[in-house]
Order: structure tokens, then sequence, then C-alpha cells
């Protein structure tokens, strides 16, 4: 016992030592005389317990599967950029300019090797399962609470009538409850929040502040050897196929991809990103007086959308899938997107049946083209402002690329909130 307390004793007096020298040696002289330490023991002092804790240490890290491994890390990161976001809320809310922080390559693969697609999938299915008459108000009203929905605005309020998840998210509204505004040219085609507006700068688009995207890669390659915009299909009944990679023919290389959208002279391309959180109205509708002459659908990731995500990964609306609507209105070219999201696989539009989103097999980067215009119809799709256009089986985000004179302005302010009907702005 003795001889164990005169071991210990050096060790214990070097507790004191860092107030006499410094920290770096202090470390230095206590590891050496731990491992001195532990030498001099006796060989019989861990003998009983030596297998069982050298055992029960192997055992430990075997029993650590990948699985733990991962969900470990993923979990960490996911906390850490929980943290990063909640700090760049509260620096924007005391009026701080918070710099993109954006994703490497290696954090936009990580992110897209994650099953989205097949959760979407998996979640429409959910939502189209029928729930029974007892379970509807919980589950509606637990949604209604999270989200901050309200069901006052509903063209049924009663919660009993959705018969299941999907009905409930495509709901319409009162025709009172989102008067469309005459006055002005553009409406908002969607309630939402207003992420970007403005001119399209050098053939790039903002997503978010600081945050751009090439327009020619969101909207995909245009032929210029037929009128309506980016028509491949404007004289075969039916779609065609094309692919992202294209090259822009040697006639027009020398041209730029905006300039060739740019019809009028003196006109500009002006765009507007709107994103439709989960507690928003689903349907979206038409934001002019506009002819749609041609679909072009791009399947691909479907990251979510949401405001923090937009910040942080360059080209995310490039990425996901999207179906692009695109033709002319009195000032020029017009195009509406819709962009797909994390459970938003399913978009829908209206007036085309042949449209099928969120396949479980697809190759990438490619894009499938269709177009309105046919012998028999000339015209294409003639859009009223505020009409039906199409729906989302949650909520994701609308992006407006169109072509005005200079003098049009936008009426709105970046992060306000805005409905189906508002005004956009106007000449």
């Amino acid at each position: 016992m003795a001889a164990s307390v005169g071991r210990a004793g050096p060790m214990l007096g070097l507790w004191a030592a860092p107030r006499t020298s410094s920290l770096r040696q202090w470390r230095s002289t206590f590891l050496s005389h731990f491992l001195l330490s532990w030498k001099q023991l006796p060989a019989h002092t861990f003998r009983t317990d030596a297998r069982k804790f050298h055992t029960a240490t192997s055992r430990a890290l075997f029993r650590l599967r990948p699985f733990h491994v991962v969900l470990a890390t993923g979990g960490g990161y996911v906390g850490y950029r929980q943290y990063e976001n909640y700090r760049d809320r509260e620096l924007e809310r005391l009026g701080l300019e918070v710099p993109p922080r954006l994703a490497g390559e290696w954090e936009v693969a990580l992110y897209k090797s994650v099953p989205t697609r097949l959760l979407s999938r998996a979640w429409g299915r959910l939502n189209q399962v029928e729930l029974p008459t007892w379970l509807r108000k919980p589950v509606y009203s637990l949604y209604i609470w999270t989200f901050g929905v309200n069901m006052k605005e509903a063209a049924v309020e009663d919660l009993d009538h959705y018969r299941n998840l999907s009905e409930f998210f495509s709901r319409k509204l009162k025709p009172q409850a989102r008067p469309v505004c005459g006055l002005h040219s553009v409406i908002s085609p969607s309630d939402g929040k207003i992420l970007n507006f403005g001119q399209v700068q050098n053939c790039e688009v903002e997503q978010v502040k600081g945050v751009t995207y090439s327009l020619e890669s969101f909207l995909g390659p245009r032929d210029t050897t037929d009128d309506p915009p980016f028509s491949r299909s404007r004289n075969i009944n039916g779609g065609s196929n094309g692919n992202s990679g294209g090259q822009a023919s040697a006639a027009t290389a020398h041209n730029s991809f905006q300039n060739q959208l740019v019809t009028k002279e003196g006109n500009e391309l002006y765009h507007c990103v709107i994103y439709l959180a989960p507690g928003d109205y689903h349907c979206f509708h038409s934001p002019t007086d506009w002819r749609v002459a041609h679909r072009r659908h791009f399947p691909g990731s479907l990251m979510s959308v949401n405001p923090g995500v937009a910040r942080w990964i360059k080209e995310l609306f490039c990425h996901n899938e999207r179906v692009v609507l695109s033709g002319d209105w009195k000032h020029g070219f017009f195009s509406l997107t819709a962009v797909g999201a994390t459970n938003v696989g399913s978009i829908r539009i209206y007036f085309d049946r042949d449209l099928h989103t969120n396949s479980p097999r697809y190759s990438k980067g490619s894009y499938n083209d269709f177009s309105f215009i046919t012998h028999s119809n000339k015209e294409g799709i003639p859009m009223r402002k505020g009409e039906h256009l199409g729906e989302f089986n949650l909520g994701s985000t609308i992006v407006l690329i169109f072509e005005a004179p200079k003098d049009f302005n936008f009426h709105l302010k970046p992060g306000q909130k805005i409905r189906f009907g508002e005004a956009l702005g106007s000449l």
C-alpha cells in the first residue's frame, strides 16, 4: 500500500506544475511520468480484469456497424447545418448581410446519393391512401397546426371531406379568397415567398441573392430553326427526346443564349423566383395572358428547395426535376417552370395528360420535349390570367422567365410573402 502511494505521489504532485511552468512542458512531463508509472506497476495488478478490459474494448469496436457510423456522422452534420441556418437567421433578423456558404462538390454528391426520388414516390403513394373518417381530423389538424394552414379560405372547410392527403393538399379555394389583380400585367401564379427577382444578367439567374445558376442549363438548349421557343417538335404529333449536352448550331454559336430569347428590340429578360412552403396553397395559376407552345420535362434529383438549401447549393434548380412551359405573350418570350423538390416529385399540369414526373428510371442529363402546336392546333394552349394551370404534391418553387420592355417594374421586395393574384410587376 505504501509503495502504491509512493508511486502515486509524484503523479499527484504534477497537478500543481502548471502554476510554475508552461502548459506544454507540464503536458510533456505528465505524460512521461504516467507511462513510467504504468510500466512499473506489478504484472498482477490488473491480472484478473486485464482480459475482460481488452475484450470489452474490442467487442465495443466490433459492435460499431457501418449504419451506426453513417447515422452518427450524418446526424452530426445535419445538426451542424441546422446551427449554421439558425445563426444566419439571427444575423438576418439583426439586419446583417449573410454571405452565402456554397456546398462543395462532395457535399452535393453526398446529398444526391440520398434516395429522395424513391422517398418521394413512397410519399406520393401514402398520399393516395384513403384515411378512415375518424382519423382525418386528427391528421389534418396536426398538419394545419404545424404549417399554419388557413382552412377558412378553402372551398370546403370540413376536414372529413378530404379522403386522403392528396385531396387535402390540392384543395381549392373560395372564389373570393384570391382576387386577381387586373391593373398589373403580371400577377403571382401562386402563394409563397419571393426569393429573388430582377433582370437576367450575362445569362445567369439568381436563385437567391449571391447564388446563381445558368439560364441555358435551366431551360435547356434552344433549337432556333422553329419559331416557338425551344420547339423541336413543332411539326410532330407527340413528343421528342433530346440531350441537354447538345451544342448550339454553328450559325447561332456567336449569339448568347439570352439574346436568342429576346425577340423584340429594346426588350430585356426578367426573372422571378417564388418558393411555396408546405403550408401554402399548392396550386399554381397563369400569371398573365399568354400562349403555351412547348413543354420540356427534365428528370433529375429531388433535393429540398427551401431558402436555406437554395443559399447552399449553386444551380440547385438545375439539379432538380422540373417542367418548363414556354411560349409567348404580348411582349415576347414567356416561360413558367415548376421545380420539383423532396416529397414533391409529382408535378401536374392540368392540360398535359402525357406528363409523368418522378419516374423510377431516367437518363442523367436528359430531357423530354413536347409541342402543343400541331397541324390541327396552330395556336398552342391559350391561358388567361388567373386560370388554373397545375399543382404540386406538397410545396416547391415556381420560376418565371420572360421578356418585357425596359420600363417593366417589379412591385416586390426580396423575402416578402405573396399570394396568388397579387401584382408582381407592370409597365
